[in-house]
């Protein structure tokens, strides 16, 4: 086993960390491998120069790449096979530019959720099927603002009916609760849990045409399907949809943290940016509050 395998294997089993970062973490040690030719002495500094100059990444990919290094030489030091980490020493600083998240307007959302106002009886048995399954995915996208990994990975255990509530599983490992409050999500739901279960060879409820869990992939592709028939923003992806259900819960006046937990953040700062598309909150804050509306 060479060293890049005992590092992952070290990932493995002491880290909280997803399949996705897990990756990442092997793409970026295996990358560097190859631009340096000694890792037991290596030069840092002209590495993260060579991933801004020549491969012109973004400080968002070089700040991960560094944490993924910082980790590797930990890893060496504790096997001892450098007395300290290169990193010991050094700080990066970066000038990052804070971006805003992209929604889709509340009509937008209405256009997309109208494709699913259709007479089903008159479609054929798999397209019907297809109808049932998407029809329950989209709305359910919309109404809890979870991630497409997420949905993907729901199974028919984590589906607690009588509180019409479904158990979440999220990022580095974590479970959240999260209630469908309407009820035509709930009705489209449980009408594909139904026809799933009569299926009886699978466990989750959002599956392909071989019946095999829905990739993330295929629910990209399911929602470029609908926002070309709704003729909405087709520079849209499923990520919309969570940004656009946060923005109007912060905007109708749900709180900060109860918004994070709702969407699994690890920090409320990660959600507090939500706040500042959120300009309908603000309106209502200035017209009820600004001194100067009573001058």
């Amino acid at each position: 086993m060479n060293i890049i395998e005992n590092y992952m294997q070290f990932l493995k089993t002491t880290k909280n960390l997803s399949e996705k970062t897990l990756r990442a973490y092997a793409i970026d040690i295996r990358q560097f491998m190859r631009k340096t030719q000694d890792y037991l002495n290596p030069d840092i500094c002209d590495y993260i120069n060579f991933l801004s100059t020549t491969l012109s990444l973004k400080d968002t990919s070089i700040k991960r790449k560094i944490i993924s290094l910082r980790v590797f030489y930990e890893f060496l030091a504790m096997q001892e096979l450098i007395n300290n980490s290169p990193f010991d020493k050094l700080k990066f600083k970066f000038k990052q530019e804070t971006k805003l998240p992209k929604t889709l307007s509340v009509n937008e959302v209405k256009q997309l959720l109208n494709c699913f106002e259709i007479d089903s009886s008159e479609l054929s048995a798999f397209k019907k099927l297809q109808y049932i399954r998407d029809a329950a995915l989209i709305d359910l996208l919309v109404s809890t603002g979870i991630r497409i990994a997420e949905a993907s990975a729901i199974t028919f255990d984590d589906i607690i009916l009588h509180e019409h509530t479904i158990l979440i599983h999220g990022k580095g490992r974590k479970q959240r609760l999260i209630y469908i409050s309407s009820s035509i999500t709930w009705g489209r739901i449980t009408t594909l849990l139904k026809q799933q279960k009569s299926i009886k060879t699978t466990r989750y409820l959002f599956t392909n045409r071989y019946n095999q869990q829905i990739s993330t992939q295929s629910i990209e592709n399911i929602y470029t399907k609908y926002i070309t028939k709704a003729k909405i923003n087709p520079k849209s992806t499923p990520h919309y949809l969570r940004h656009t259900f946060a923005t109007n819960l912060l905007s109708n006046g749900a709180d900060l943290r109860s918004v994070q937990e709702i969407l699994g953040h690890a920090s409320v700062a990660t959600t507090q940016i939500y706040t500042e598309v959120s300009s309908q909150r603000k309106k209502q804050v200035l017209r009820k509050f600004n001194y100067r509306n009573k001058l």
